[in-house]
């Protein structure tokens, strides 16, 4: 057998790979006696079946089989021994003036194209700079976020007038252009959010209602003509929804409002556990380390991205473009050339990121231990249930979901890659020079949003 390598350019190359039939002639008769020893064929008694008899009638498959097996593994190690980093898969060229007899004698030859890894060098030091905000919390958003609690453990009441934040339990009727009833068109019976309105006129009609009142209701312009939105509201589908014209009428059932919750020692223990918060006090000290705390993890992710646009404009690179697309539709069958040209920049972004990354991990002997990935689907769980509940779930718990999770191989691949991807932050964080600054979080989220 023999292997050779020929580059095109620096990103690409042709693998090529003689195969003679010494080389594949044992793997074959070992496989066509294996297949005796198991085929169950009428007239022979199980494992009795001749070697021969099974080469006449599957020998060019088991051929087959075999030839593939043999490439699989002379390419894998070929690359392993060579050190080739390569992107995606080889992909075999198609040679139509090659043709074989596929009769246990002939010598084979296959080529592959491989896209190559390019070189280049990671050039961040500390003459490199980034801000690192500080987001403050603010009296606002603390009210804010303790009104929001308050509201998720408070108590539905039904008032006699309509406010600001209520609910209106409502029927809507469908209106002609004469603003009659439509006789056969669309009624529903919802619940409409005040604080969803977003056409201040409309909202303020609404504001003042009691049980059985009636106002015309120009729904699109009330959720600025959002399919969705009003699509929920009607139990209809998003296109009826989008070409809807017309006004409803709107007859008030009920009018559902949520009272806040006291700030007692009742509401204190269902947030953070019975007997750790006494006092309005602390609830405020707490709920500002809570958000702190959120803040701290917003203004690291933005700190990211920043990092992330910017390692990638600096440490610019070429990949085998033609190839990678090449072996993109031959890896997705499905996928059109349309959909490759749109998605093949944000692909070759990724990739390059995915490179530097590795590269950053190697040149300074990074490791990603199985307790960074353990401790991290902890976090990611932690933070699933603290959507639901304010209060935390016990470490033994969290260990036990964590260790259930990561069994789970495309669970764990995705969580290792996050950690490697974390410990390549946290290297650059060190390299980069950082200059903080205080920022509201009205300010930060502004700025997070341009």
């Amino acid at each position: 057998m023999n292997i050779s390598q020929e580059k095109t350019d620096n990103l690409n190359a042709v693998i090529k790979i003689n195969i003679n039939a010494e080389d594949y002639q044992a793997r074959v008769d070992k496989a066509i006696k294996d297949q005796a020893k198991k085929a169950q064929i009428p007239g022979f008694r199980k494992g009795m079946v001749p070697a021969s008899h099974i080469k006449r009638m599957y020998g060019k498959s088991i051929l087959v089989d075999e030839i593939n097996n043999l490439l699989s593994d002379t390419l894998n190690n070929y690359l392993t021994e060579q050190q080739l980093e390569v992107l995606g898969q080889p992909l075999p060229k198609v040679d139509n003036s090659k043709e074989y007899n596929w009769d246990f004698a002939d010598n084979f030859e296959f080529n592959y194209e491989v896209g190559l890894a390019p070189e280049f060098n990671v050039d961040i030091t500390s003459a490199d700079q980034l801000t690192n905000y500080k987001i403050k919390v603010d009296d606002e958003t603390l009210a804010s976020r303790i009104s929001n609690l308050r509201r998720s453990y408070g108590k539905m009441t039904n008032p006699d007038v309509s406010a600001d934040n209520d609910v209106l339990y409502a029927e809507l009727k469908q209106l002609s252009p004469d603003g009659s009833v439509f006789e056969g068109g669309i009624t529903n019976t919802a619940s409409v959010r005040l604080d969803q309105i977003q056409d201040e006129t409309i909202k303020s009609s609404l504001i003042g209602l009691k049980k059985g009142d009636v106002v015309e209701f120009d729904i699109q312009k009330a959720f600025n003509n959002e399919p969705a939105r009003v699509a929920a509201l009607l139990k209809i589908d998003e296109a009826a929804a989008a070409d809807l014209k017309s006004n409803f009428e709107l007859t008030v059932k009920n009018v559902n409002r949520l009272e806040e919750s006291d700030l007692d020692q009742a509401f204190f223990d269902k947030i953070f556990g019975e007997g750790v918060v006494t006092t309005e006090e602390e609830f405020r000290t707490k709920i500002t380390e809570e958000l702190e705390n959120m803040m701290v993890q917003d203004a690291d992710n933005k700190l990211q991205s920043e990092m992330y646009k910017y390692v990638l404009n600096k440490v610019d690179f070429e990949l085998p473009d033609e190839f990678l697309k090449r072996w993109l539709k031959a890896t997705n069958e499905k996928l059109s050339e349309e959909e490759l040209n749109g998605g093949y920049a944000d692909f070759a972004k990724n990739l390059k990121w995915t490179l530097i990354g590795n590269k950053i991990i190697r040149d300074n002997n990074i490791q990603i231990q199985y307790e960074d990935v353990l401790d991290l689907a902890k976090q990611r769980i932690d933070a699933q249930f603290r959507m639901y509940s304010p209060q935390p779930i016990s470490e033994e718990q969290l260990n036990q979901y964590a260790v259930q999770f990561l069994q789970d191989k495309e669970n764990a691949n995705r969580i290792f890659e996050e950690a490697k991807s974390l410990k390549v932050f946290e290297h650059l964080k060190g390299v980069f020079t950082l200059n903080e600054q205080e920022i509201t979080y009205d300010e930060f989220s502004k700025l997070a949003q341009a």
